[in-house]
């Protein structure tokens, strides 16, 4: 592109700037960027999207990307110019915005936690998408750790030869304290073979279906014909051609109140009263949304039960979930049957009637629309899950083939049972004979885990809409560290007695100079204790830094991976 092309597209675009802004004159063109100057301001450069992820990149010495340029305007962290598409942001807003958080946390945090934090251990430099990569991502968990973590000390990598490796190819590792999976992924991504145990039945179908095998052409085709009947099933409803209507009136009601990205823009800074304003608005459309629920004779509320399901349900969505369910206890291959649940375990979560910010701590069902903080807009409950089937089906075959690109020919599985006092040789030989062999012969190289923390999480009470779908029994009593037991003394005590016995248990299964790792936050010092009364002892701790990304809690805060050795 010639320089007079290039000062015509700043020219152009210097029309559609606000008015303090439109009075800035461009002047000059330098290293691929707009560069404007005002009588008395300091020179400002304008960026494109993708110049300002390349700059970003080099400014930070870590990748970023055009979409997390857009994340930054989307939700108002620096301001939008240009319009028609063509998107600029300036380059002091950019460093304003990295020089207020990112650059400056490692120095910040360690004056708050100690210069013994492992700003390593913080994987910085990683986008979400890394942090979530394949399987990882197959179903939400609250409480579960990375997967970098988890190879920096099952793995050493190739450049680093200073560390030691605690973990080769071949070896057995072992979770006591399974989740979700990670460590079996992550095992099975480095070679190794492993097992996870956990007292959740839930949990471990999580796992197992993220290490299985499958056919997918026929798992597409199994999702392909339940998503068909589904769309046959809710096409001549009511609910369809009222939700496009209340689609149309939301869109035209947003773009008039609450104008992408002005409005953020405006509330970050103070100029919009974010609580007032969005109150009035909700209850300005609360007025068109009932007259088409009255217009459509749309049921809101489900009258079958008590049920988590009845609860936090909209009918009309309740009876797609029955419907979904029944088609996919028809799918004969027991494997693809198992995913297939988990797909619509994922999609029913996503479509509790409550707001989006309350997603993983409900509150109280939602039936009508509502300002969304979350997203600066009036949103609505949901009407259907077709969408999220849809979406969450083809997300998921396209997760389990990026694994299967990655898994090692190992064995890893996820045994039900409580580790405090599981036989993992008996339970191993009826879910896989053949590890369960290899197993009593070369014994658990070593333990990666992350037990539960003192009163924090309801670990079945999180998923309890899947207890109900698929009428598992819950076994809330068994969990250690549960949230409802607080983190009084009583609690605490019990808490280094459920930990110290699962490790009784374990190490009667483990190699001779076996490492073991458990990652935990430590506030009450009571590994320690847990160490001598399990026969072992600490060796090594790691300090790292949690980088907390999450609007509502940006605090520092730690957690320590206990090095422990039996003695």
């Amino acid at each position: 592109m010639t320089s007079t092309n290039k000062n015509s597209e700043v020219s152009d675009h210097i029309q559609q700037f606000h008015t303090a802004e439109a009075e800035i004159v461009a002047k000059n063109i330098h290293h691929g960027s707009a560069t404007l100057f005002a009588d008395d301001e300091k020179a400002v450069d304008l960026f494109t999207v993708k110049q300002a992820s390349d700059w970003a990149t080099k400014y930070l010495n870590k990748k970023v990307t055009p979409s997390n340029i857009s994340y930054l305007v989307q939700y108002g962290r620096v301001k939008k110019f240009g319009t028609n598409g063509d998107l600029l942001v300036r380059k002091q807003d950019l460093v304003k915005y990295y020089d207020s958080y990112l650059g400056k946390r490692e120095i910040k945090w360690k004056n708050q936690l100690g210069h013994d934090l492992n700003w390593e251990l913080s994987f910085d430099q990683l986008r979400e998408a890394d942090t979530t990569k394949h399987v990882h991502r197959l179903h939400p968990y609250k409480g579960k750790f990375i997967p970098q973590l988890v190879q920096y000390f099952l793995d050493r990598h190739t450049d680093d030869f200073k560390r030691k490796a605690y973990f080769h190819e071949g070896d057995i590792v072992l979770d006591p304290f399974c989740g979700s999976g990670t460590t079996l992924v992550q095992a099975s991504e480095l070679g190794m073979h492993a097992i996870g145990i956990d007292v959740s039945v839930f949990n471990s179908m999580i796992s197992n279906i993220k290490v299985g095998k499958y056919d997918l052409g026929s798992l597409y085709n199994e999702i392909r014909k339940i998503t068909d009947q589904l769309r046959a099933f809710i096409s001549d409803s009511n609910t369809v051609v009222f939700e496009s209507r209340l689609l149309a009136a939301l869109q035209k009601f947003n773009d008039q109140c609450f104008p992408v990205p002005d409005f953020k823009y405006k509330v970050r800074r103070g100029q919009i009263d974010e609580d007032q304003y969005g109150e009035e608005k909700a209850k300005e459309f609360l007025l068109i949304y009932r007259k088409l629920v009255t217009e459509y004779k749309i049921k809101l509320n489900n009258q079958k039960g008590e049920s988590f399901l009845d609860k936090w349900y909209l009918q009309h969505v309740r009876t797609e979930i029955d419907f979904i369910f029944r088609l996919i206890q028809s799918v004969k291959d027991e494997n693809l049957r198992k995913v297939a649940n988990v797909i619509l375990s994922r999609t029913i979560r996503s479509c509790r009637a409550t707001t989006h910010s309350d997603l993983a701590t409900l509150k109280e069902p939602i039936t009508t629309t509502y300002y969304c903080s979350k997203h600066g807009k009036i949103c609505k409950p949901l009407f259907s899950i077709l969408s999220w089937w849809e979406r969450y089906g083809e997300d998921t075959i396209t997760r389990l083939a990026q694994f299967d690109k990655l898994r090692s020919d190992t064995h890893q599985v996820c045994l039900t049972g409580d580790s405090r006092n599981i036989n993992i040789f008996d339970a191993l030989e009826k879910s896989n004979s053949q590890f369960a062999k290899l197993v009593r012969r070369q014994k658990i190289q070593g333990i990666f885990s992350s037990p539960p923390y003192v009163g924090l999480i309801a670990y079945h009470e999180q998923h309890a809409y899947a207890y109900d779908l698929f009428k598992f029994e819950r076994r809330d009593e068994l969990e250690i560290g549960h949230l409802f037991k607080g983190q009084g003394k009583e609690a605490r005590d019990s808490y280094v007695e459920g930990v110290a016995a699962v490790l009784n248990n374990c190490k009667q299964y483990l190699a001779k100079d076996a490492d073991v790792f458990l990652v935990a936050n430590d506030k009450y010092n009571l590994y320690p204790t847990i160490a001598k009364n399990s026969g072992m002892k600490i060796v090594n701790e790691f300090k790292r830094p949690v980088l907390n990304r999450t609007e509502r809690d940006r605090n520092a805060y730690s957690e320590t991976i206990f090095h422990l050795k039996v003695v």
